[in-house]
């Protein structure tokens, strides 16, 4: 599970390696929109060199390379240059439909095979309401490919294709397309069966209004946030890590439902009722935690002090 994942240019191998160590839980190396396209062939080598080179000497966090999008012409120059270092993921911007990720899977099939690594080695992350495409096709996102693994959301290149002057209203809330984009990322991403995560809080200032974003995040489901300053990693990363009481009550009805096999229905914990939703939330709430569901250890061991 990912709690924060932090934007960093591709053009600089300095702001790389200083990133790799402020605690975001995945890093975003990006070709896209920090690139001048003068400088995209330099970032290329620069975020590959970086790959291979992070990939001995930080065991975290995760590296995602954000590619151009796929009607630039540049996609596929991007995974070319970067799949030979085994990213963890790529992140495709402006993605328009299911048809978009299983066109981005067959390129990293034929790189893969070129760099000598197993198929599907390198995952797929999408930004999927960057278009009005994106959105009206939120629930062909899924069952297109086993390699997606996540989708978020962005509002700023949303605001510009529908001619938006702000994705906020005079109060600092997002208007209502904007909030549409937001839900139907969760939407997608549970249809799909995979992980939703929140867009980036572009104030990098105050901690505040980002830690209320992010607990609303996590109140409706997201299970990581975009950040774009390492000064938001600490307070993603908090808002994202369950409390120990709601991580020890998780472990319990994990394995209350264990303990009573796979046909359990209704069971019963602290007088309460919990059935099979509790047991998905359960999962949830331990993966969010760092625990692996299907193998927890004894639920004493995670006693609240």
């Amino acid at each position: 599970m990912m709690r924060s994942l932090l934007f960093v240019p591709g053009d600089s191998s300095r702001k790389m390696e200083k990133a790799a160590a402020c605690g975001a839980d995945a890093l975003i190396l990006d070709l896209e929109d920090s690139v001048a396209p003068s400088r995209k062939a330099e970032a290329r080598q620069i975020v590959r060199d970086f790959l291979i080179g992070a990939k001995r000497l930080y065991p975290a966090p995760k590296l995602i390379v954000r590619v151009n999008a796929l009607d630039t012409g540049l996609t596929s120059d991007d995974i070319a240059a970067v799949v030979e270092g085994r990213p963890d993921a790529v992140l495709l911007p402006k993605a328009g439909s299911g048809a978009d990720i299983q066109d981005l899977g067959t390129r990293l099939a034929v790189e893969e095979a070129s760099a000598g690594l197993t198929e599907g080695s390198v995952l797929i992350h999408a930004l999927m309401t960057e278009t009005a495409g994106g959105m009206l096709a939120a629930g062909s996102f899924a069952a297109k490919s086993d390699r997606l693994a996540a989708l978020s959301w962005g509002a700023e290149d949303l605001a510009a294709e529908i001619g938006a002057s702000s994705n906020k209203d005079d109060n600092g809330r997002y208007t209502d397309v904007f909030r549409l984009a937001r839900s139907l990322t969760l939407l997608a991403s549970a249809h799909a069966g995979v992980e939703a995560i929140d867009t980036v809080f572009t104030d990098f200032r105050d901690m505040e209004a980002l830690d209320s974003e992010c607990r609303a995040a996590v109140r409706d489901g997201f299970s990581g946030k975009m950040a774009i300053h390492p000064a938001q990693v600490p307070v993603i990363n908090s808002a994202f890590t369950p409390p120990p009481a709601d991580v020890e009550r998780a472990v319990r009805i994990l394995a209350l439902f264990a303990a009573a096999g796979p046909d359990a229905g209704v069971l019963s914990l602290d007088g309460k009722m919990i059935d099979k939703p509790h047991l998905r939330q359960a999962e949830r709430v331990a993966r969010r935690a760092g625990l692996d569901p299907a193998a927890l250890p004894d639920p004493d061991s995670f006693k609240s002090s």
